[in-house]
């Protein structure tokens, strides 16, 4: 991790039903968000995020780490939820972090819209879109709020709006975005 955290190594669940992010992704995304005329070194000062399909959590910590003022975790799979609460204890975060055991392809109603959003889904299954669908019905977002997903090289991601970023990684597929800033005419559908 860096910011506050710096050095700190966050725990992974055994097994194959967890994809954590990597150390190298997770540096590239938060040195394009510090550093991107659309984003830029105070993004997430004093923010409330969302990380969806969060998994370790490493997403919502680095940015409780670089001054985000809260973070909601949402994660279903019981490793996953294990490892989550242990690392967010190992940050001493937990004043700051709300874990929802949920599916969010079908979340509880948001107490207040997010500002920033990371979803890092299982690749390939269309959890993307249907997440944002649910968040979005649910309260969880409001025009204007950063979404960052993550999906495979070769997914397509079907979204109505103009990104504002996109790189390749690996086999992963960074995709960045403002909920509700629609795709100026012309521009493509799909990438």
């Amino acid at each position: 991790m860096a910011g506050a955290w710096r050095g700190r190594m966050l725990r992974a669940p055994d097994g194959q039903t967890t994809r954590p992010t990597s150390d190298r992704l997770r540096q590239a995304l938060f040195d394009m968000l510090a550093h991107a005329p659309w984003a830029g070194h105070g993004v997430l000062d004093g923010a409330r995020v969302l990380d969806a399909f969060a998994g370790t959590g490493a997403l919502g910590l680095e940015a409780l780490s670089r001054g985000a003022a809260e973070a909601v975790f949402m994660e279903r799979d019981r490793a996953a939820l294990a490892t989550l609460s242990a690392n967010i204890a190992a940050c001493r975060a937990e004043q700051r972090a709300r874990i929802l055991r949920c599916d969010v392809t079908a979340p509880q109603r948001a107490p207040a819209p997010c500002d920033v959003m990371f979803l890092d889904p299982p690749y390939a299954r269309g959890l993307v879109e249907a997440g944002l669908a649910a968040l979005d019905k649910t309260g969880w977002l409001r025009d204007g709020t950063l979404v960052v997903a993550e999906v495979a090289s070769g997914d397509v991601l079907a979204i109505d709006a103009e990104r504002l970023a996109e790189r390749q990684h690996g086999a992963g597929r960074l995709v960045i975005w403002r909920h509700g800033a629609s795709r100026p005419a012309g521009s493509l559908t799909g990438l």
